[in-house]
């Protein structure tokens, strides 16, 4: 994941899927626990729910820091926390590590839940991505597969679109036509040199205070003012523009092309869950910089998404740290005005001598915390604050015999461009990731992850009875659209009922397996009208990272809101120390 990367929407935040039939098992795997499957129905009427709370707390009743959820923003901040030496412990309410990222497995076939889309693993030092760099501090590598192009149908075609700097120029000549080519490189030719500016800061750096001043501001001040000479003051002044909306910088080179208009909707809203008039323009222009520079390849980690989670695991027990899953939080403790703990579903109080850190989204973060507690207009900005929506997913494991050998890992399918790209039942993506890791399927299998990226209207759903008929056909009717797209994708040879698994989730899946709020992707915080909430709080010692917070949604924005807060809770020289060890 170099810079922005996993931002196909599971970066997006997805839920575990439903199941109607198999019963939940235990696997040990990695040291880590994976669950084979997450039933849906069967949960609901099992006693072993996944989110059922052990009887009693065997953990540690103490620590320095103790961080609410195992989300990769949460596992990120719990890591260099104990690098840094600090006694940190993370609570976990489901049965396993990783929140939207974790990974599942049922008949052998092991599902990503989350994000699908990475890039930037084997990168290093200034401009690498987030997430590279804290495995980087943690001592941890990821074994990849790379490659360099996915499937796109779209209204006007279907193509194989390459990244890097001149495939996709043939792909516009073909189907939009060549004024869409001179509008792209009018748009390359623009945007690439400000990269350097976007890049030269690392999220790494940054921490909530004055120390900042420090750590970012004096480390970085020449390669800031290098990477400014170097754009010329014409450069310079779109420089500017880092922290508007991207279409102001797409306006402002007169972009009128259908496609290309259409296409950087698509990017931006598959990247932020905004289209371009809400994403950040440094944002796009980061991700621009990874895929269309010379050279530039996609990665997948061998082992799926798990393969991530289970690497920030090892690096948090490496350096002292704990994580206790099924361990669930009902609530954090104030104790004259301030976080000092949290309490247990079991009862228990586990005491944070210096912090508690929530992983959770801001909606669910709020209802931790005892009503006396949260001053109003905290309260009422979370409250006012718009969520993006839920998702559709499709989990299936089958026979790759009659799919094409050339098939490739994602597909993407938008079924009409004047509905938008935000527009519910229209965008489905696909990801088949047994195609560059084949141990996530038995021999001569595939599996594969499809979803609505976070466009699909909670209110559909919300008070239905997941038992009941109404709740069932409802799935039925919903996931028809991204059945329709798996078949598109994988041609004739593909049948949905030779399909040896078959898991659909909802909203009230993703809702209640990740509990979040209204199953929602994360707050749909537009850039030039709102920002993303820093990492302090109003109430002392409490503090947020994960997709609520800055830098926002996505992969590697989340693993650098969890370093932010990391940071924030060291001393300066410790620090800076970090970054000279990651050679940053």
């Amino acid at each position: 994941m170099a810079t922005l990367g996993a931002f196909f929407k599971p970066a997006l935040s997805p839920p575990l899927p439903s199941l109607n039939k198999h019963k939940l098992i235990y696997k040990r795997r990695n040291s880590t626990i994976s669950a084979t499957t997450v039933a849906e129905d069967a949960a609901a009427s099992s006693s072993s729910s996944t989110i059922t709370q052990t009887k009693s707390f065997s953990g540690k009743a103490e620590a320095d820091v103790v961080v609410i959820g195992s989300g990769l923003g949460g596992l990120c901040c719990a890591g260099l926390l104990a690098r840094y030496g600090k006694d940190v412990i993370v609570l976990e309410s489901h049965d396993l590590p990783g929140g939207a990222a974790h990974s599942f497995e049922i008949k052998d076939y092991k599902f990503d839940s989350g994000p699908s889309l990475f890039s930037g693993f084997q990168s290093r030092g200034l401009q690498a991505n987030p997430l590279a760099q804290v495995l980087d501090a943690l001592g941890e590598s990821i074994p990849c597969a790379k490659y360099d192009s996915w499937m796109v149908y779209v209204p006007e075609g279907e193509f194989l679109s390459r990244i890097g700097p001149t495939e996709f120029f043939k792909d516009l000549e073909m189907y939009a036509g060549p004024d869409a080519v001179l509008e792209w490189r009018k748009l390359l030719d623009a945007i690439l040199p400000l990269s350097a500016a976007a890049m030269a800061l690392p999220p790494l750096s940054i921490r909530g205070d004055l120390g900042v001043l420090s750590t970012a501001g004096a480390r970085y001040a020449l390669s800031l003012l290098k990477s400014f000479a170097q754009m010329g003051p014409k450069g310079a002044l779109g420089a500017t523009k880092l922290l508007r909306p991207f279409s102001d910088v797409v306006n402002s080179l007169g972009l009128k092309d259908p496609f290309i208009r259409n296409w950087i909707d698509l990017l931006s809203f598959l990247l932020a869950g905004v289209k371009s008039d809400g994403v950040l323009s440094a944002e796009m222009i980061y991700m621009f910089a990874e895929w269309y520079k010379p050279g530039c390849s996609l990665e997948y980690p061998i082992g799926g998404s798990g393969a991530v989670v289970d690497a920030l695991v090892r690096g948090l027990k490496k350096f002292g740290g704990q994580i206790y899953l099924k361990s669930h939080v009902d609530n954090i403790v104030i104790e004259n005005g301030r976080a000092v703990g949290v309490k247990l579903r079991s009862g228990q109080f586990v005491r944070a001598k210096q912090a508690v850190v929530s992983n959770a989204s801001m909606w669910d973060t709020l209802k931790l915390l005892p009503k006396e507690a949260i001053p109003k207009s905290y309260e009422e900005r979370i409250e006012n604050t718009k969520q993006c929506e839920s998702f559709m997913h499709l989990h299936l494991g089958f026979d790759a015999e009659g799919i094409p050998e050339d098939l490739g890992i994602h597909h993407i399918v938008v079924n009409d461009w004047d509905r938008g790209v935000d527009a519910d039942q229209n965008v489905v993506l696909i990801s088949v990731p047994s195609v560059l890791s084949p141990d996530l399927a038995p021999p001569g299998k595939h599996v594969l992850h499809a979803y609505t990226p976070g466009t699909e209207p909670f209110q559909l759903w919300e008070g239905l009875d997941r038992k009941s008929a109404e709740y069932k056909q409802l799935k039925a009717e919903r996931s028809e659209v991204m059945w329709k797209a798996v078949e598109r994708s994988l041609g004739p040879g593909f049948s949905r009922d030779k399909c040896e698994v078959k898991l659909v989730g909802t909203p009230l899946t993703h809702q209640r397996f990740l509990r979040r709020n209204r199953g929602t992707y994360g707050p749909a915080i537009e850039a030039g009208k709102d920002s993303f909430p820093g990492h302090p709080t109003p109430i002392p010692q409490l503090y947020c990272c994960g997709d609520s917070t800055f830098p926002g949604i996505g992969v590697p924005a989340v693993a650098a809101s969890g370093a932010i807060v990391a940071n924030s809770l060291v001393s300066v020289s410790q620090h800076s120390q970090l970054l000279d060890a990651v050679g940053i």
